[in-house]
């Protein structure tokens, strides 16, 4: 099947899915004590393994294999998609469906620390399911899920996070508690998990399907089969919903406070509390990233800290002692790759909330580049190029909403002169040749180009402010299904 006529076949599966997902959305916001009983028959609908499938597909770890070898682009060759997902529909719906352990990929964490985390590659039949359930579980779950999680959300997105931090440190919450879960998808405790997952699933067959998963085991690089008694494997398509509904428990408790008829529900209720010199604090996470903001003094982030730490034990979790500190806004913090820092505005007395790029970031794209342009390589340069080109333009994007003019024009001049000196020892140029090859007859610089493919410059991507958008809604609670 070509990729036009699998798209036409997804259209209608997709739409049908979409409507599925908005009733189970509904019903969970209408009643939010309401434990669904009847979702299995949702997981094996063959619309929704067909959309799992093709999202599976076209992620780009689809050609990734699992333990069994077998990669999407296989299935789709030598097996058939429909044919593939009818048998995985039949398993299913016998309940003789049993998930593979995951193979297990180390891959250096970033920073040089020396430490790496470990990854679990489903297998492809896996993923299908993993996807299905994560289709039917997310609407339900989403009507739960506060507006201070950003990670691995629908709709959502690592500059919101950053955005709520920018305001409210505008607005004096600027005592801070810098947070790391240590070994969070490694750690989180099964039955605490299963426990939550309950709150809202009381379908048996759906449940044991999700527990099936958290205890598949893993086969390790050096071919041995251990058991997953804790944790949800990176990696795995399911994972970071699961995490988000066990570190729900985090965000409920350090929000509580807010609720309308709470002590800092309202506006002028944490106005009251300031009066009185208590604090008002607020949570912002990021999957198992977060940071606590205080509007009040050390001694309350003190205190915030070991009520979380509390919060976190029954879940088998617990905050790393060397990564999880207690600053002020003034000394600045690092969050999602983004350095925020409260400080004067230079030639004036007036202090604002600043984003900037972090320095290990910078460090990190500075070292790829270096890598793929070591002065003895010998690899074309053109492919060299193209990909240097995809890694500064997603770079400079995912960048462009910090204060980072001087950054990238750094950071152009730095790519710049590693290609010229690479060029100039690969093809043993001296510098009037490569002058010559790079200059018009009058003698102005042309951009550096090879075959066709021209070096792509930080600085044309538009510095901007993203702004905080606020309530952000759902994809369901926005769709027209009538």
């Amino acid at each position: 099947m070509n990729a036009g006529a699998q798209e036409a076949a997804v259209v209608g599966p997709r739409q049908r899915v979409s409507e599925m997902q908005a009733k189970l959305h509904r019903w969970a916001v209408a009643d939010p004590g309401r434990r669904f009983d009847d979702l299995f028959n949702f997981v094996y609908d063959p619309a929704m393994l067909l959309v799992a499938f093709d999202r599976v597909a076209g992620n780009r770890g689809a050609r990734t294999a699992g333990v069994d070898g077998l990669t999407a682009a296989w299935v789709e060759e030598c097996v058939g998609v429909s044919g593939f997902v009818e048998e995985l529909r039949l398993a299913i719906k016998a309940e003789t469906f049993r998930p593979l352990p995951v193979r297990e990929r180390t891959i250096p964490k970033p920073g040089g620390s020396g430490k790496v985390r470990r990854l679990g590659i489903p297998t492809i039949a896996d993923r299908v399911v993993q996807a299905a359930l994560k289709l039917v579980l997310e609407p339900i779950f989403e009507a739960d899920f506060l507006p201070v999680s950003y990670g691995f959300r629908p709709k959502r997105r690592a500059h919101d996070a950053i955005a709520e931090i920018h305001m409210f440190g505008s607005r004096g919450y600027r005592w801070v508690l810098d947070a790391d879960i240590e070994a969070c998808f490694d750690r989180i405790d099964h039955t605490a998990l299963m426990d939550r997952v309950r709150v809202r699933v009381k379908d048996k067959r759906v449940l044991a399907l999700v527990k099936a998963f958290l205890k598949a085991g893993v086969l390790t690089e050096q071919s041995e089969l251990k058991d997953s008694d804790t944790g949800t494997p990176q990696g795995g398509i399911l994972s970071p919903l699961l995490a988000n509904i066990a570190l729900h428990v985090l965000d409920e408790h350090v929000m509580t406070p807010w609720k309308p008829d709470r002590e800092m529900g309202t506006t002028y209720r944490r106005h009251a509390r300031r009066k009185k010199g208590l604090p008002t604090w607020r949570i912002v996470r990021y999957a198992d990233d977060f940071v606590v903001l205080v509007h009040g003094r050390q001694t309350d982030v003190d205190a915030l800290r070991e009520d979380i730490a509390t919060v976190l034990a029954p879940l088998g979790l617990r905050l790393s002692l060397s990564k999880t500190r207690v600053t002020h806004m003034s000394e600045g913090f690092d969050f999602l790759g983004f350095h925020i820092q409260w400080r004067r505005k230079r030639g004036t007395n007036q202090w604002y909330v600043y984003t900037f790029i972090a320095d290990q970031p910078l460090k990190a794209v500075k070292a790829k580049i270096r890598a793929m342009t070591h002065r003895v390589s010998q690899a074309n340069p053109r492919t060299v190029l193209v990909r240097i080109n995809q890694i500064l333009r997603g770079w400079a994007n995912y960048f462009r909403y910090a204060v980072c003019s001087h950054t990238l024009d750094h950071l152009r001049h730095f790519v710049q002169w590693r290609i010229i000196r690479w060029l100039r020892k690969l093809h043993r140029w001296r510098w009037k040749q490569f002058r010559q090859r790079f200059t018009t007859p009058s003698g102005r610089w042309l951009p550096l180009s090879v075959d066709g493919v021209e070096l792509f410059s930080p600085t044309s991507i538009p510095v901007t402010r993203y702004r905080y958008r606020g309530a952000i809604p759902t994809p369901w609670a926005t769709a027209n299904h009538a």
